[in-house]
């Protein structure tokens, strides 16, 4: 299971490694802003809190380096299933808080398994397709299989309710679908159904979720309600000008209008203190990281080093997308947090482990079958 082979350290991927503790290391310091004012120094520390599962991270990282990750594909769908379980207690005894059921408790800790499942599925999913390689395009029939794969997981999240991390969970499962081919014909058909099937979707949204879709197209329309959140977030973006008001200087920061500014809004607190300058290197950041992840993918030995690469490149990918068009006003709130930049210890976890799967596949490029 685990082998330490010299090569794993002679081929160690420093640039993928330095990249993610950089962009935690900036993540750090806008959460000690978000938690920092003038008036309140009795307030929790949540950037002390967040070095603490940084450190619990890590260690989930180098255990996903050290164990083959073909080992931990041949063992996916029991990680998947210990998920899917995790899910379900969730849904029985699981922490409620804002109207949402989505955590345990674990250790003292409270964890959320829906971001574990983000991973998992990206493994039973990368298993299923190297296991079942068609040597053509897949069609909807050859694809009911993965979807089911996905469905049980999604439908368990929406439970909660948890919208966006649901919709990261679907578009896992369709980028990896577009990864291993899919029949032109099979996408033009599924587009249309889901175009017709449409209406029965919003029905089936919580209100405040469609009230945040209608928000999107015109915050103004309850500024003081559901477009709070988007309205205080552009304030904050635009205010920070080119350069930005400064460290520890963003008024709607420090003066608490900006909502969640440690959890989905963090991006709207570096704008605000390091302008669009500072927005633009954050971003060529992540770009960086995710053409690296497509690097690794493009290098991988195997079709399944190829395809977990792959998803976890879609996951920062996606999220990163989502995030940044969700806090300037070109995409509704879904509440899906920046990686490795918003406060959270199970998203924090999940993604060190996922770069530490990403960095074994790097490496192992290097070292012969056996």
């Amino acid at each position: 299971m685990i082998k330490l082979d010299r090569r794993l350290i002679l081929n160690f991927d420093w640039t993928l490694l330095s990249l993610v503790l950089l962009l935690s290391g900036i993540g750090l310091v806008n959460i000690y802003s978000t938690g920092f004012s003038l008036t309140d120094f009795q307030r929790t520390p949540l950037y002390i809190k967040q070095i603490q599962w940084i450190l619990i991270g890590v260690t989930g990282m180098a255990v996903a380096f050290f164990v083959d990750y073909r080992f931990l594909g041949r063992h996916a769908y029991t990680a998947y299933g210990l998920s899917v379980l995790m899910l379900l207690i969730v849904h029985a005894t699981g922490y409620a808080t804002r109207g949402s059921q989505r955590w345990i408790v674990l250790g003292g800790f409270t964890f959320q398994p829906s971001e574990l499942v983000k991973l998992t599925i990206i493994l039973a999913l990368a298993k299923y397709f190297d296991r079942h390689q068609l040597g053509r395009n897949y069609g909807l029939k050859d694809l009911i299989a993965p979807f089911l794969i996905v469905l049980a997981p999604f439908l368990l999240i929406l439970k909660q309710p948890d919208l966006g991390t649901g919709l990261i969970v679907l578009i896992l499962f369709l980028s990896l679908v577009f990864f291993v081919g899919i029949d032109w014909r099979s996408v033009l058909t599924a587009a249309t159904a889901g175009i017709v099937l449409a209406p029965i979707g919003w029905y089936l949204l919580k209100d405040y979720q469609k009230e945040r879709i209608l928000t999107f197209f015109d915050p103004e329309r309850d500024p003081l309600g559901s477009g709070y959140h988007i309205i205080q977030s552009m304030i904050a973006v635009g205010s920070g000008g080119l350069f930005g008001k400064g460290f520890l200087k963003g008024s709607q920061t420090q003066l608490k209008f900006l909502p969640e500014q440690q959890t989905d809004f963090v991006f709207s607190v570096f704008a605000e203190e390091w302008g669009f300058v500072g927005g633009m290197i954050l971003i060529v950041m992540f770009l960086s990281l995710i053409l690296w992840g497509l690097k690794i993918c493009l290098h991988s030995k195997d079709y399944l080093g190829a395809l977990v690469a792959f998803g976890i490149t879609m996951l920062i990918f996606w999220e990163v997308f989502i995030n940044v068009g969700m806090v300037l006003g070109i995409l509704p709130v879904v509440g899906i947090p920046l990686p490795f930049l918003s406060y959270g210890g199970s998203s924090m976890v999940v993604l060190m482990t996922a770069i530490g799967l990403l960095m074994n596949i790097s490496v192992r490029r290097f070292i012969l079958q056996s």
